[in-house]
């Protein structure tokens, strides 16, 4: 009996031993938290809309300002909006932070946990594809309970998931998603942030070990309520710009929709063409607070940082070549196609050489002074070519004028043959012809000069 009990006790132990390292892959400095507890922390906020739910997880990684904002949102308690995320514009705080004082209900929910706010933030820091395959698991399960549907607050769609990228090395301890859940609020300027127990929410739980977070609102605020079952909505909020994140499920990554941030960031606006960029944490906001993995995680966010500027600057750049590309072509067109411009140029380079040629240089040799030579010539001919295109529009012009002015004087002239008028003074005319050739005919005017001229040469 005592020996059965040793074995037993033998396979147990060597069975304890076989399952720690399996215990040990799931947490790595790569990836510190496993999907039970990632389920246990997103199932707070999981059913949020994808925009407020974007900023709550950017929001995270800065513990210090999202204390700092609670702090202020907790003396301003009537505060909350646009309005709200105008009056802190000057705060030092990120910008992803300074836009949850519009929704004070949440901020002050979540800070009443820092703990809870910098595990949150370091999830997502770390692991961020792992914590949005959590956040559909979970909005998968409360959809299945019959607690996550289209209402007057919210609407609900299902797509199908991205396969994710060719370059993406997908190392989890659960299949992703095959579907995504997209939350939006059902007016895009009003949001309504859910209340929800989350024990209840998504039905039997499936990590007993790791029961779900459930943070109530906190009591004596004029926004507090009680949840029972189910999920509860409070006031909407109205805003246009406070809500400027995003999800790119398939990515792993979360976007900054531009023109919004700019929008109500006017001190700290992006100065990218795109209108979406991707979301990078700033270490020199983090302050004082230590990162998971130490030295090793900061340095690594900062390189990760410099790559998301440059790539963004990059895309500027390649906006504005495209765009000078564009004009010359544009130009180009304009002006009858590129054969049209290799001829130009050709006669322009002749005409060069040309003048080259009459100032003293041979056929086919090179000017001495090299390019500068060459463009000097290309430029006087350029000019010749245009002042002699508008000395023949100008000739051109004038003929036209003077054939239409003969023209007219002839109209004028045959228009009055029928007249009395006209044929009286046509009468008078010719009789003058006639008595001015019966009158005897005079010197000629130029004799006079030649002859002062010769007395002037008999003179020498």
């Amino acid at each position: 009996m005592i020996r059965k009990f040793l074995s037993g006790l033998k396979r147990a132990a060597l069975g304890i031993v076989l399952l720690l390292p399996l215990a040990a892959a799931a947490q790595t400095s790569d990836k510190p938290f496993s999907n039970e507890q990632l389920d246990q922390m997103l199932a707070q906020i999981a059913l949020y809309p994808d925009s407020l739910l974007s900023q709550v997880l950017m929001a995270a990684t800065y513990p210090e300002d999202f204390a700092k904002a609670v702090a202020w949102s907790k003396a301003h308690p009537d505060a909350k909006g646009d309005s709200a995320v105008k009056m802190v514009e000057n705060e030092p705080w990120d910008p992803s932070v300074a836009s949850l004082v519009a929704f004070p209900e949440t901020l002050i929910t979540l800070g009443e946990k820092p703990d809870y706010v910098r595990n949150l933030g370091d999830a997502f820091l770390a692991q961020p594809e792992d914590v949005m395959d959590s956040v559909q698991r979970l909005r998968a399960a409360a959809q299945k309970a019959g607690n996550l549907s289209s209402n007057e607050q919210i609407k609900v769609s299902t797509q199908a998931a991205p396969a994710p990228s060719s370059s993406t090395v997908v190392v989890q301890q659960a299949a992703p998603p095959t579907q995504v859940i997209v939350i939006e609020p059902a007016q895009p300027q009003v949001v309504y942030v859910p209340a929800y127990n989350p024990a209840v929410v998504y039905g039997p739980w499936w990590y007993p070990s790791y029961p779900p977070y459930y943070y109530p609102p906190p009591p004596g605020y004029w926004f507090s309520r009680t949840v029972a079952t189910g999920i509860a909505w409070g006031v909407g909020i109205g805003i246009s710009n406070a809500l400027w994140g995003g999800f790119d499920w398939g990515r792993g990554d979360v976007n900054i929709n531009v023109n919004r941030y700019n929008n109500i960031n006017t001190n700290r606006k992006i100065d990218v063409n795109s209108n979406r960029v991707n979301w990078n944490h700033d270490p020199k906001q983090r302050g004082n607070t230590p990162y998971r993995g130490g030295d090793a995680t900061r340095q690594k966010l900062e390189k990760q940082r410099d790559v998301g500027n440059r790539e963004a600057y990059r895309g500027k750049d390649a906006n504005r070549d495209a765009s000078r590309e564009n004009a010359a072509k544009a130009l180009q067109d304009r002006g009858g196609g590129g054969g049209k411009d290799l001829s130009r140029d050709a006669s322009r380079e002749k005409a060069a050489q040309a003048m080259q040629d009459r100032s003293g240089g041979k056929v086919g040799a090179p000017a001495r002074d090299g390019g500068a030579n060459r463009d000097a010539l290309a430029q006087k001919t350029a000019g010749a070519d245009r002042d002699a295109a508008r000395q023949k529009a100008a000739a051109a012009d004038r003929d036209a004028a003077r054939q239409h002015a003969q023209q007219a004087s002839k109209d004028n002239a045959f228009k009055g043959v029928n007249d009395r008028d006209a044929g009286r003074q046509i009468d008078r005319g010719a009789a003058s012809h006639k008595a001015a050739a019966a009158r005897p005919q005079a010197a000629p005017a130029r004799a006079a000069p030649a002859r002062a001229g010769n007395r002037a040469g008999h003179g020498r």
